[in-house]
């Protein structure tokens, strides 16, 4: 009896070991669920949008020392020695970081052709329109293109915006290539999960992932426009190419890091496609980017100028100067008015003002909605070409 009863207390004893190890096991699964689709996401994603990925090498010419260093300093390029490369870096500034490894190409006059910039681009179109960056082509006398495949072609119809760092160009395939889908930035949300792929030090097919880290950010070498931040990693070779979201569509333009050595230290930027799809077509269709403008000067509601104006916190824009003879004064705007809409769309930030005028047509007549002296009052303002506000006058 007595053994009967052990073995019957060894046989439960199994049984509830093997039920524990059941659950644990499905405890375990159930913690994987999570992790595991988020895995296969960033796998389908990387694989949608990798063929539509292009490495860049720009070819330019032979130059001192001296003036090497300068040109690499202003391209955002890495001098061959990356001690030297830190030694004049703020601890700051963001930098746009290329590495030049690629053997020289020879000129057509036989003359050798050093390598001047490394990144990335992105298809825009199956006939051959690539988007990259302007710092990645600056100065270049060729630039070629490697698809996937290492197929290579010739870039023409080259052109470049300083200001926003956006560049274009065409090759001419000798087959259809594959075209990014290009997806909605403004939709972007702090925490949203982005992959960057692109050709770091030349590591074709590079993705590393992470999240949008902030939004409207400004740098010193871009002068126009907003840019996303990114804890993805980006580095030397990346500039260019593309970030996306979980769907594998483009929502920015991977563009700079800021680093204190030279390379990816978790902090990188990237131009919101929305942006950086509309100076490409701009260049692309007439060789620059015609940009509207008002003529006008404005500080943003914060909390000290809102106070001293009596108005709530970033209820708008305030107007402090107007430029005599401008589209702005035309219309009838003075200081201290509050932008609050333009061509019906709200605006909080100086920034959200600037995209919005410079998107639109030159001479075409836009609503304006501003407070002034409390009240809310309705004007309609001739968009002018920002290189001279006071042109109002249709194209």
């Amino acid at each position: 009896m007595y053994r009967l009863k052990l073995n019957i207390v060894l046989a439960l004893l199994g049984v509830a070991l093997s039920i524990q190890t059941a659950c644990g096991d499905d405890l375990v699964e159930q913690a994987q669920v999570g992790p595991r689709a988020l895995s296969r996401a960033f796998r389908n994603a990387a694989s949608e949008a990798t063929p539509s990925v292009v490495t860049i090498l720009s070819y330019g010419q032979n130059m001192d020392e001296d003036a090497k260093k300068t040109e690499s300093r202003d391209n955002g390029l890495i001098p061959d020695d990356p001690a030297d490369s830190s030694a004049d870096e703020t601890e700051d500034e963001p930098d746009m970081p290329i590495e030049p490894t690629p053997s020289p190409l020879q000129s057509d006059d036989g003359t050798s052709l050093p390598i001047t910039g490394l990144g990335s681009g992105v298809i825009l179109t199956a006939d051959g329109r690539i988007i990259t960056n302007n710092h990645v082509i600056a100065g270049a006398k060729k630039v070629i293109v490697q698809l996937p495949d290492q197929t290579e072609y010739e870039a023409f119809n080259i052109f470049g915006d300083v200001e926003s760092d956006v560049a274009t160009f065409h090759v001419t395939p000798t087959e259809p290539l594959v075209p990014a889908t290009l997806g909605n930035s403004d939709s972007l949300e702090i925490g949203d999960w982005v992959l960057a792929i692109g050709s770091p030090f030349k590591l074709e097919a590079t993705v590393s992932a992470g999240i949008i880290s902030a939004k409207n950010r400004a740098i010193s070498r871009i002068s126009r426009g907003r840019l996303l931040q990114t804890d993805a990693a980006i580095n030397p070779g990346n500039s260019g190419g593309p970030l996306i979201d979980l769907d594998g569509d483009v929502i920015a333009i991977n563009t700079a890091i800021a680093t204190r050595n030279g390379g990816y230290q978790g902090i990188g930027f990237a131009i919101p496609i929305n942006q950086a799809k509309w100076i490409a077509d701009e260049l692309s269709e007439h060789g620059k980017v015609r940009r509207a403008a008002i003529g006008v000067r404005l500080a943003e509601l914060n909390k000290k100028v809102a106070t001293k104006l009596n108005l709530p916190v970033g209820s708008g824009v305030a107007v402090y100067q107007v430029i005599e003879g401008s589209a702005a004064a035309k219309g009838g705007l003075k200081p201290l008015d509050v932008i609050t809409k333009f061509a019906g769309e709200p605006v909080k930030r100086s920034s959200d003002l600037q995209e919005i005028v410079e998107r639109l047509p030159i001479g075409s007549t836009q609503n304006v909605t501003i407070l002034r002296s409390g009240e809310v009052q309705e004007l309609e303002v001739q968009l002018a070409p920002i290189d001279d506000p006071t042109d109002v006058s249709s194209e």
